[in-house]
């Protein structure tokens, strides 16, 4: 399934920042065994709007991002726009916290996302390959999104670990939303070793905290979020600026 996907979130990822948009610094030696750990599989999700501007999905999630959601945007293979938030242990939770959002407004006609709908899911049997390209299909989708979200900030963003979060999400996997807690999560992989779908960070703030992150599209390539005002890109982990910068990477698989 082809989508592009936009998500509602902080300010860029940028490598003239600090941090990834959150505040999320993470020294290099915060990565110990004792840090690592699984990513769960995504419950139900409430999906919403069917929009033909991309502005009005940024609108709406803008809104629920005011709930204390986590939402994101995508066009569907329809050309519409479409907005995901939620992540529920029953169809009758989500369904829950839907009507309650109709009911107040926010939004109009839903749709329960179930879990078995998930790239995930399948891959039990269709294997990791299949999974890991899912992964890279859905982020290949973001390449050529400018930095986009809901709000009226002057710091819009799609920031770096928001690209990364909502690609793992949109497949079934729910990657946590920092920089931070990506670096932390998962199982370090050696640089030859990479494989599609596995995370690659880098600290481009200066010293050794990681503070951007891209998805690895094979070829010495990731895929990135590099910076506000700037369009989603494939880059080679070669390139001089990153290769410098390069902190590790991390499978989820």
């Amino acid at each position: 399934m082809a989508v592009l996907v936009l998500l509602f979130l902080a300010a860029g990822c940028s490598t003239h920042r600090t941090d990834d948009g959150l505040g999320s610094q993470v020294p290099i030696k915060t990565l110990t065994p004792r840090s690592v750990k699984e990513v769960p599989r995504l419950g139900y999700t409430i999906q919403v709007g069917a929009f033909a501007k991309v502005e009005n999905a940024a609108r709406l999630t803008g809104k629920l991002a005011k709930q204390g959601l986590t939402p994101y945007y995508f066009r569907h293979s329809s050309g519409l726009y479409k907005v995901r938030f939620g992540n529920f242990p029953t169809q009758n939770s989500a369904g829950q916290k839907a009507r309650r959002f109709v009911q107040t407004g926010i939004i109009d006609d839903y749709y329960i996302v179930r879990p078995e709908s998930y790239a995930v899911s399948r891959s039990k049997q269709l294997g990791d390959h299949f999974l890991r390209q899912e992964l890279l299909t859905t982020a290949a989708d973001f390449i050529g999104i400018p930095y986009k979200w809901g709000g009226t900030s002057a710091a819009q963003g799609f920031d770096c670990s928001g690209l990364t979060m909502a690609v793992y999400r949109l497949n079934g996997l729910n990657l946590p939303r920092t920089s931070r807690s990506q670096f932390r999560t998962g199982r370090e992989v050696n640089k030859k070793d990479l494989k599609k779908g596995d995370l690659v960070f880098f600290a481009t703030s200066g010293g050794r905290r990681v503070s951007h992150v891209g998805i690895y599209a094979g070829n010495n390539t990731f895929i990135h979020a590099p910076s506000k005002g700037k369009r989603i890109q494939t880059t080679s982990l070669s390139n001089s600026y990153f290769q410098k910068r390069y902190m590790g990477a991390r499978t989820y698989l």
